[in-house]
């Protein structure tokens, strides 16, 4: 059993969560706001000495055809930095509708009797989970 974290990354906010081999369930963990549009490493360092990650996978965007975006090169770049700074296994995945998915099953659980307001921070640590989980699958 290993432990891997997932990243949603975003240039304003990363949607973390957390998740082990084992089981292949990933939960929902952390958001952290981007400094100045760049990662905010000190945090992200403090929660990889917390979990002691042995793999990481960050959710890459692409568009419905298939082709990259801007966002998609920003995020293969936070995959690449990852990889430098903490040596460690990174895989990337296609997240493409990963923040919609986790939008919708936020708005299904409040249709349920959840009354908290939806925030995009919620959307965000969802989304991180679901393409975990979504890595889980393929990786079965």
């Amino acid at each position: 059993m290993s432990t891997v974290i997932g990243f949603d990354f975003g240039k304003q906010r990363t949607g973390i969560a957390i998740g082990n081999t084992m089981t292949g369930i990933a939960t929902p963990h952390t958001v952290i706001q981007s400094k100045n549009n760049k990662p905010d490493w000190d945090k992200i360092t403090k929660l990889f000495n917390e979990w002691r990650p042995e793999q990481i996978v960050v959710g890459v965007p692409y568009h419905l055809d298939g082709k990259s975006s801007e966002m998609t090169e920003v995020a293969l770049r936070f995959a690449r930095q990852i990889e430098g700074r903490y040596n460690l296994a990174v895989h990337t995945i296609n997240e493409q509708l990963s923040s919609r998915e986790a939008e919708q099953r936020l708005k299904q659980s409040r249709q349920q009797g959840r009354n908290k307001k939806i925030t995009k921070e919620d959307i965000d640590k969802l989304a991180a989970a679901i393409i975990l989980e979504s890595w889980f699958q393929v990786q079965t």
